[in-house]
Parts: structure tokens; C-alpha cells; sequence
């Protein structure tokens, strides 16, 4: 009886070592790809390695600043409100005194009207004078946020250049706010008092119900 053999059959792969220099060509594209990457060449430039970190530092204290200066703005807003309100609470509870003292009829009170006039005005004063200057450094405020701010889009601007050139980029450019205006300086002169009386406006509306309250004591305590 014959003896059967068995046959072992090994399956070699023809295609690994084109599987192999098919790897190594693309770990070789991806090497020279990050060689020729401009943050690779900004890494090998002492220069602009340095730009880009001074910049990039200068990008985060425009943040900072722009950030704490609008904290301050949001204080000022609650401070004028508060201002107002009590404002407004004064008067309330000073005309409602004087309501009493004339329903009361205390004798000689209609020839002493100007004493109770003079303080509300006074008062007045003070309070208007307190806005008014809360408004200027919340507008002066303003104008330094508005500035912050181009300043830093202006170096956003440049760290992105930078980043995109690579070594290329002129180590000498410097960032630059945009100066341009889009109006003439006739529609500037023409819009400006409308642009004051808006952003005075809280102050005027105080100023005249101040007005209205200084003779409003004589109403009060002598009538019509």
C-alpha cells in the first residue's frame, strides 16, 4: 500500500517589498512636507521664532487689556444706573414731603418756597455732575477698547502672515492699524454734535427734569 506524502504549500508575498518602498516613498513625502512647512522654517529662524513669540505675546496682552478695560465699562453702567435710580428716588421722596408739608398747612411755608428749591437743585447738581463724569470715563473708556482692539487684529494679522510665509516673511514689517475713514470731514462735523447729544443723553434727561423740579416746589407748597 502506497504511502500517501503530504505536501505543504507556502504562499510567498511577491508584492511586500513594493508594499515596503510604497511606505517608505510616503513617509519621505510626509518628512519633506513638514520640513518645507513654514512653522518648520519659522523654527529654524532665530529671528522669526522670536517675532512670533513676541508677537504672539503681544496678541494676549491686547486681549487682557481689551478684557479688563470692558469690566470696567460693564462697572460703569451699573454705577450710572445706580446713580440714576437714586437720583430719581431723591426727588420722589423730596416732592412727597413737600406734598405733606403743604397739605399740613404749616404757616409761612409758601414764602419760604425758594429753600426747598435751592436744595433740589443743588442736589441736582451734584448728581448730574456725577453722571456726567461717569459718562466721560465710560466713553473715554470706549474709544480705548476701540483702539485695543485694532491693535490687536492688526497683529492677528501679521502672526497669521508670519505663519503662512514662514522664513520669507520680512522680519522688518511692522503691524498697522487700519487709518482709513470712510466718511468726509463734512459728514464727520455734520454727525459729530448728533453723536454727543446721543451719548450725553442720560445727562441731558437729568438736566431737564431738573428744570422741571426747581419750580415744581412753589407749585407745591403756594399752588397754581
Amino acid at each position: 500500500m502506497a504511502e500517501t506524502k503530504e505536501s505543504h504549500i507556502v504562499e510567498i508575498p511577491v508584492d511586500s517589498e513594493h508594499e515596503q518602498k510604497k511606505l517608505l516613498s510616503t513617509i519621505s513625502n510626509i518628512v519633506e512636507a513638514i520640513e518645507d512647512h513654514p512653522l518648520t522654517e519659522i523654527s529654524e529662524s532665530p529671528g522669526h521664532l522670536l517675532l512670533l513669540k513676541l508677537w504672539q505675546r503681544e496678541e494676549e496682552l491686547f486681549g487682557r487689556r481689551i478684557a479688563h478695560k470692558e469690566l470696567r465699562m460693564d462697572t460703569i453702567r451699573r454705577e450710572l444706573f445706580h446713580l440714576s435710580s437714586f437720583f430719581f428716588v431723591f426727588h420722589g421722596l423730596f416732592l412727597t414731603l413737600l406734598f405733606t408739608s403743604s397739605v399740613s398747612g404749616a404757616d409761612g411755608s409758601c414764602r419760604k418756597w425758594w429753600i426747598p428749591s435751592a436744595i433740589s437743585l443743588a442736589t441736582s447738581l451734584v448728581f448730574v455732575a456725577l453722571v456726567q463724569a461717569k459718562l466721560s470715563a465710560y466713553w473715554r473708556m470706549w474709544r480705548e477698547v476701540k483702539r485695543e482692539r485694532e491693535g490687536g487684529r492688526a497683529v492677528t494679522r501679521c502672526v497669521q502672515e508670519l505663519r503662512m510665509k514662514g522664513a520669507s516673511f520680512d522680519l522688518s514689517k511692522e503691524p498697522m492699524q487700519n487709518g482709513k475713514k470712510m466718511k468726509s470731514s463734512s459728514v464727520e462735523i455734520k454727525w459729530k454734535p448728533w453723536t454727543c447729544c446721543c451719548r450725553n443723553l442720560l445727562t441731558i434727561s437729568l438736566v431737564c427734569f431738573t428744570g422741571v423740579a426747581f419750580p415744581a416746589s412753589k407749585f407745591i407748597l403756594c399752588g397754581f
